[in-house]
């Protein structure tokens, strides 16, 4: 769709990434280019620089009560997206199944299969987002290694409740497996909801892999910087991975984003009021235009539903709306059935607008909506 929007001029609000305008703080700017004059350029530790690792171990400790031993809990990777590839590299041998939530992260199941391992799908559905607890019991079984668990959710925005994470431990501790968090949105979480990591529920401390991100943390996703926290056993296993993927990450970015974890608290714990500020200007904009805003608790996602904007007897899906909204309305999004490896299960008529970008864009973009739909009566 970016491509497809870049041969067309139109207005972007499909690829999940913040404008310019609201990436970090100038101060870790700052930070990187100072390292990159007086410290070293060379290859820094495979695991990562000691300030970062020590900053993650801070971190864990100051949201979650968790304390991390920085030395053999913490691996730096270059982005979330080699963070979850050497957590299942490492973690996974041939035949294992894993339990995946549809929709999800286009990159979780290539890699689960890369691995040699068999990704088992639940659903998760609209408008809430929530599953069957009986439909993921049933997804366990002994082959059972891994659940991944992506709180706050892409594309959904959903945050999930204690009560279902607790349904989730259960069943984890049940059958003797692990869980793969992707917390990368964890700072992302609007004001009157609260994220809970999996890791923090009693006896998953030990059975959780953690994967966060200075990229959504600090809006600058250009830096690919990563990173895997939790129990020694498993970040070693995820490092001999890590060894053979990227090997290390930049060290002056690392020292940067140490210093961010640190001395920027104020960016990364205004981000959820940010984006709720943004997101509900838009609901209430799109709903006037005939968009069915769906529920979110966090995220830089809005998930909306169409169907109200087609013709009568309209078969018109998701992805067909998408290419005609770019080519003749100038406004590109993100069909949600491209976030399911099985289009046939995925919802027909919902797509995802970003709004991580300037109140100007967001306001051109509605501009440009209105004009190409008519009015409702």
């Amino acid at each position: 769709m970016s491509q497809l929007a870049a041969r067309h001029g139109s207005i972007n609000l499909g690829q999940g990434f913040p404008d310019n305008e609201l990436e970090g703080p100038a101060s870790m700017k700052e930070a990187a280019y100072q390292s990159m004059l007086h410290d070293s350029n060379q290859y820094p530790p495979m695991v990562g620089v000691p300030e970062l690792r020590q900053a993650l171990a801070e971190h864990s400790e100051r949201y979650t009560g968790l304390p991390l031993d920085w030395q053999s809990q913490v691996l730096i990777t270059s982005g979330a997206t080699e963070a979850l590839a050497a957590a299942f590299l490492g973690l996974l041998e041939p035949g294992d199944e894993v339990v995946v939530f549809a929709p999800l992260y286009d990159s979780y199941i290539p890699i689960i299969r890369r691995a040699g391992a068999v990704p088992v799908v639940v659903q998760l559905r609209a408008p809430d987002w929530s599953f069957d607890a009986a439909e993921l019991a049933a997804a366990f079984n002994a082959k059972t290694k891994l659940i991944v668990v992506n709180t706050p959710h892409n594309p959904s925005g959903k945050v999930f409740s204690r009560a279902e994470l607790e349904t989730i431990a259960s069943l984890v501790q049940e059958h003797d497996a692990y869980a793969a968090l992707d917390e990368v949105y964890e700072h992302l979480v609007y004001p009157g909801y609260e994220h809970v990591s999996l890791r923090t529920l009693p006896g998953m401390a030990e059975r959780s892999i953690r994967i966060g991100s200075a990229g959504k943390t600090f809006s600058f996703t250009a830096w690919k910087v990563g990173w895997v926290t939790g129990p020694a056993p498993m970040v070693q296993a995820a490092a001999k991975a890590h060894q053979f993927l990227t090997f290390t990450v930049p060290a002056a970015l690392q020292r940067a984003v140490a210093r961010g974890l640190r001395e920027e608290r104020s960016f990364y714990e205004g981000l959820g009021p940010l984006f709720l500020k943004k997101r509900e200007w838009l609901a209430a904009k799109l709903t006037a235009i005939g968009f069915k805003v769906l529920p979110g608790q966090g995220t830089y996602f809005l998930t909306t539903d169409f169907s109200g904007l087609l013709p009568e007897n309209s078969t018109e899906e998701d992805v067909e709306f998408c290419s005609r909204l770019t080519t003749e309305g100038g406004i590109t999004l993100i069909p949600v059935s491209a976030f399911y490896e099985d289009r046939t299960t995925a919802p027909k008529q919902l797509v995802r607008f970003v709004i991580c970008k300037t109140d100007a864009k967001l306001q051109a973009a509605v501009e440009k909506l209105e004009a190409y739909f008519p009015k409702r009566s």
